[in-house]
């Protein structure tokens, strides 16, 4: 597909290959529609395959290899692959990478001769499936495909004979396999018959709600009291392995504590029971119902979603339901069928489990092996008999297990309030401030767009001095921890019922969203806030959420991507609490000295809140007073809320920051290039925002086009404006297995310097296209009530209060001119302009020698004592 037609009309394109069928698909302005379907249609009736082009995609496919090799989900997926049973489907290399292409190519197989036999074995219309979205009538959609695809060589779907005659795994097995990162994982799946045409049933998906529960009788609340677990998932995962034609398989996911490793067979024991328990008291029509209730609601009142996933998600789709089921298939609970709930539950035996363990502490290291394409270290052990056999059925069933209760959140009143508002404002595109007092500033925007009934409801709470310095930064995330934890049984019924939450701490604010249904939400709010209000932390959750936390702190910057941006914003912000010294203190942390810390972080507040959806501006104003029932409290003043403060990097500024990569087998680098531009304010905010975002969109595709495609750089490789704290700069990013950081900055600066001549060489139609492209997605109407909702609240969050800053922004674009574009790119990004400052952060990895970062450009700073650097600079004033 040629990419640049789509970059120069607002759209783009990706792919990916699941375990059974391979997905493509694109999005472009709706008026190039046409034009892109012909030169996608011509892919799958003359692709090209051309031999240089092979090779390049042989090392993308490398480089997507190498991303993933320190992953421990996919490290385990292949371990199970490896270790299943010598002919079973599964038992073969998951992924891909040089080695196995390269190797098969030694062998004398020729790689384009097998793409071209795949491409006339599979490729071929009863095999493949189209879905295309567009604002045409359907008549004309219609035509388009029949008049573009039928070249597609003709052919009915051929379907394989499901092969279920060997198990997958060996039965009785343990497998231990080394974590990279500091987890604890209990993994067990039990192979399920291939259930594609029992959809209406949901037969797994009823087992799943109750292994997977997390209220009082469940197995996650039971053993999460005992300290063992901190988290449980259960079902038929969504990707292709799990859901195949050949099987199901059925997971359950079980994040371990310390001593819970120390646990694992009385853990399955207790699964053993609840099973069961399942089994004695005979499948419940009530559970079904239920979720056969919430299935419908959610159905019947789905917000959209971007038309490029959905498009694929229904190309999918096609691939498994019948016609009629395409787009409700996933959401049908149709059929009660208690006998098949009862034969599925057959399946979960002892001798139909696999058990795996991923943990960093393997013991036994003499009986180590090896699997071959990730390097993984593995221990393979017998369960002993006696267990099996005491699994098979349980003597007893402890009585703190039983069926859950329910479900109170499940909504009953879908009116929508837009339908009876009188407002006067109730046309109003933008929320409107409803309460500005020192205590709570409070939007608010009924939703008359998508009228559904549902709300979304965000506050920003900020807390007394919870970021004053590391001790109390460290101690409120703990508090927010420990509520998140106490809360987690009715947020877990909430959520059943598609009615959301989420908590987190963004420095001294506590960030509550509720969003979904908005029936029981102020119900859900009035509860939440009780227990916040009453909330004492106790010995033994603090125990197991400190440990937790300690791990969570360990496994920070493991993915290098992640590491140079955490670098960056070390380096940008004044106040900016690092991981190792924050892991050297928690250890020092009590229980006493988190209890004595809450009073006063609770004592004073402030809070600002959106209310936005279906619910009436008296029913806010209601919930603004549910938070001053529960923390009748002083507000907090202005000058006592922590303000965060962006680096001003000196004129002409050329810093480096030179970094390892934490996991010491980690073979990627990372170069994140940063330039630092202006603080997002004033007159100027509109105008900077529209030529930095069209800069973007003329450069990204010819910088993939250079740095991965043509010189195979890596996988990764990006450039995207970053906002830090209302201070506006342009980032370049490129992470490889293959090449050190001095070279990688060296490839991205020659082709920053040579985007003069590439700019100049634009033509005018090029230029309107980019142009009118990126003015079409600032106009582009916000596909959900969550969309808007995000929107909103990010410019509440950043203190802009712009509401219409995409009208702007496109406004504003109708006057640029190509010019205009390169004069920002002299201006920002070229030395030796005064205005070019740049900062690059660079993440070595473990193939690579540090020693070859010193040698510098003798302009360079390089950054070697972090404190004193920051010290003695200056920095912007806070904007937000």
């Amino acid at each position: 597909m040629k990419t640049s037609y789509l970059s120069k009309h607002g759209g783009s394109s990706n792919a990916y290959t699941e375990t059974e069928h391979t997905c493509y698909h694109f999005e472009v302005k709706r008026e190039f529609l046409k034009g892109a379907l012909t030169r996608f249609a011509q892919f799958f009736s003359s692709p090209l395959v051309k031999a240089e082009a092979m090779e390049r995609e042989v090392l993308a496919v490398d480089s997507e290899f190498n991303q993933v090799l320190q992953n421990d989900s996919c490290r385990l997926q292949q371990l199970q692959c490896y270790t299943s049973a010598p002919g079973h489907p599964f038992n073969r290399f998951f992924w891909g990478n040089k080695k196995s292409l390269s190797d098969a190519m030694e062998k004398g197989i020729n790689l384009r001769d097998r793409i071209l036999k795949l491409y006339n074995d599979h490729y071929y219309g009863g095999s493949m499936k189209l879905v295309v979205i567009g604002g045409e009538t359907l008549e004309v959609l219609e035509s388009w495909v029949l008049e573009l695809f039928s070249n597609v060589k003709k052919g009915l779907l051929v379907k394989p004979e499901p092969r279920l005659d060997i198990p997958v795994w060996e039965a009785g097995k343990l497998y231990w396999l080394e974590a990279v990162k500091d987890v604890h994982i209990l993994d067990l799946s039990w192979t399920l018959p291939s259930l594609r045409k029992d959809y209406l049933k949901k037969a797994e998906d009823y087992l799943a709600h109750l292994l997977g529960h997390e209220g009082r009788g469940s197995l996650h609340f039971f053993l999460k009291a005992r300290g063992w677990v901190t988290s449980i998932s259960a079902g038929v995962g969504d990707e292709g392995m799990h859901r195949s034609s050949i099987a199901y398989i059925f997971g359950m996911s079980i994040h371990l504590t310390d001593s819970g490793l120390e646990k694992i067979f009385d853990i399955i024991g207790f699964v053993y029971q609840y099973l069961k328990l399942l089994r004695q008291d005979s499948p419940q029509e009530w559970i079904f119902k239920e979720l056969q209730d919430i299935g419908h609601m959610e159905f019947r009142f789905a917000e959209e979603q971007p038309q490029d996933d959905y498009a694929a998600e229904l190309a999918e789709n096609l691939l498994v339901y019948p016609q009629e089921h395409v787009i409700y298939g996933d959401y049908a609970y149709e059929v009660w069928d208690a006998e098949m709930i009862k034969h599925l539950l057959g399946f979960f035996r002892p001798e139909n489990m696999r058990v795996d363990v991923l943990t960093k502490s393997i013991k036994k290291a003499n009986d180590i092996k090896h699997e071959p394409w990730f390097g993984s270290r593995y221990v393979e052990e017998d369960i002993p008999s006696s267990l099996m056999d005491l699994w098979k059925d349980p003597p007893e069933i402890d009585s703190s297990l039983h069926l859950p209760s329910k479900n109170d959140f499940i909504p009953r009143d879908f009116s929508i309030c837009a339908d009876k508002a009188s407002c006067q404002f109730a046309d109003a595109s933008s929320p409107r401030c409803v309460l500005d007092e020192p205590y709570m500033k409070l939007w608010y925007k009924l939703d008359k767009t998508f009228k559904l009934p549902r709300a979304n409801t965000y506050f920003r709470i900020t807390l007394k001095g919870g970021y004053s310095n590391i001790r109390n930064a460290l101690l409120t995330e703990l508090f927010i921890l420990l509520l998140k934890d106490e809360l987690n049984e009715i947020i877990y019924q909430a959520s059943v019922a598609k009615l959301e939450s989420s908590v987190s701490l963004y420095g001294d604010k506590l960030e509550l969203k509720l969003y979904g249904f908005n029936d029981k939400l102020s119900v859900l709010l009035s509860k939440v806030l009780a227990i916040a209000k009453s909330f004492s932390p106790k010995d033994d959750r603090f125990r197991v959420v400190k440990e937790d936390m300690e791990r969570t702190l360990r496994n920070t910057n493991m993915k290098p991507l992640n590491h140079s941006s955490y670098l960056r914003l070390q380096v940008l912000c004044q106040s900016f609490w690092d991981v190792e010294e924050k892991l050297c203190l928690l250890s020092d942390l009590s229980l006493a000295d988190l209890r004595a810390f809450i009073p006063d972080l609770l004592s004073q507040l402030y809070i600002e809140g959106l209310c936005h959806g279906n619910l009436l501006e008296e029913e806010a104003l209601q919930i603004s007073q549910i938070f001053r029932s529960n923390f009748p409290v002083q507000s907090l003043p202005h000058e006592l809320r922590h303000k965060e403060s962006v680096m001003c990097l000196p004129s002409c500024a050329d810093l480096v920051r030179d970094v390892r990569v934490k996991n010491k087998l980690e073979p990627n680098s990372v170069v994140e290039l940063y330039f630092q531009i202006e603080p997002e304010v004033g007159t100027t905010l509109t105008k900077l925002k529209a030529l930095t975002d069209l800069f973007d969109e003329i450069v990204e595709e010819p910088l993939f086009n250079q740095l991965r495609t043509k010189e195979q750089l890596g996988y990764v490789v990006d450039c995207s404006p970053r906002v830090t704290y209302r201070i506006l700069g342009f980032c370049f990013r490129v992470q490889s297995s293959e090449y050190n950081p001095v070279y990688l900055q060296e490839r991205i600066e020659n082709f920053i310097n040579g985007l003069e001549e590439m700019l100049n060489g634009l033509d005018n139609e090029s230029f309107e296209n980019y142009r009118n492209g990126l003015m079409g997605k600032l106009l582009e109407k916000d596909p959900s009530l969550s969309y808007e909702t995000n929107r909103f609240w990010g410019q509440i969050v950043d203190k802009r209060y712009m509401f219409d800053l995409s009208e702007k922004e496109a406004e504003e674009l109708k006057g640029v001119q190509k010019g205009d574009i390169i004069n920002w790119y002299r201006t920002y990004l070229r030395q030796p302009s005064p205005k070019c400052r740049r900062l690059a952060v660079r993440v070595w990895g473990c193939n690579t020698d540090l020693k070859d970062a010193d040698e510098q450009v003798a302009s360079r700073q390089v950054i070697k004592d972090l404190a004193g650097f920051k010290e003695s600079s200056d920095f912007y004033p806070s904007f937000c």
